[in-house]
């Protein structure tokens, strides 16, 4: 039995690493590309609210700067507040 979340996360993880197929190398080129834009997006909307620009404002122009890129409007990424 396993004594701990975290391993029973790392036994999950290497067992689901056992199954996982290799991607091509076109499949991982193109990963790369949307990890670029994604980090991109998200650069854009942290410079838009350093700016002193609504939230609103900033996280509609995250949601149209990442629409077909992440899951979800925001890219993967959110957060509480």
């Amino acid at each position: 039995m396993l004594r701990s979340p975290i391993a029973l996360l790392a036994g999950m993880a290497f067992a689901g690493s056992l199954f996982a197929q290799a991607h091509a190398d076109k499949e991982v080129k193109e990963d790369i590309k949307r990890h670029r834009a994604m980090a991109a997006a998200h650069e854009a909307a942290a410079k838009c609210l350093e700016s002193g620009q609504a939230e609103k404002a900033c996280l509609e122009k995250l949601r149209q700067d990442c629409k077909g890129l992440g899951i979800g409007k925001y890219c993967g990424m959110r957060h509480q507040h």
